[in-house]
């Protein structure tokens, strides 16, 4: 069983429960899933570009990613609906669990200048979204194959139902929130 699975299940739950006095364990918000998201706005001239980003998202996520489509045309980026515009991928489980692991104890701390991360992405329904300005910070995407520089959105589901309860569930898991 993953780390971070069974610290949640043994510590996290009784703390949260106590915390905000639910009566059942079922109440205890929880993670649903994590979503990667990659755009690649330049795969529009050159489709070579999501080729590679897909192949980083799946060293990073260890599971394939699906390729994303434009929803309307727009004139001014030459984009037509229905071109590939960028990849993603959502965990559950077990990877989710590996991946959140990962995040918290190897990848942000490699962030240069690293403050912590920002206690204002809750979206009000208790998910919260981070943003990583390039994929190197992550152990498996090797430095000399990179060709270029990308950032990525990283969305936590979580079943709380207000911003408060997600925070303390994820502080709880470890997110280096700033102080």
């Amino acid at each position: 069983m993953n780390r971070l699975k069974e610290k949640y299940t043994k510590e996290i739950v009784p703390s949260l429960m106590e915390k905000f006095e639910y009566s059942s364990i079922m109440q205890a918000p929880k993670i649903e899933k994590i979503v990667i998201n990659m755009g690649v706005g330049d795969a529009v001239s050159n489709t070579k570009n999501l080729d590679k980003a897909v192949e980083e998202l799946t060293l990073i996520s260890g599971q394939k990613p699906v390729i994303t489509l434009a929803k309307k045309s727009i004139a001014a980026f030459r984009l037509r609906e229905g071109m590939p515009i960028g990849t993603k991928v959502t965990l559950r489980g077990e990877r989710m669990y590996d991946f959140l692991d990962k995040l918290v104890t190897v990848s942000l701390p490699r962030v240069r200048d690293f403050r912590g991360i920002s206690k204002k992405s809750f979206d009000g329904r208790g998910n919260y979204t981070l943003g990583i300005k390039e994929q190197l910070i992550f152990p498996e995407v090797d430095y000399d194959r990179v060709d270029k520089v990308r950032g990525m959105d990283i969305v936590i589901v979580t079943t709380a139902n207000t911003d408060e309860e997600s925070r303390e569930l994820l502080t709880q898991l470890g997110m280096p929130f700033q102080k």
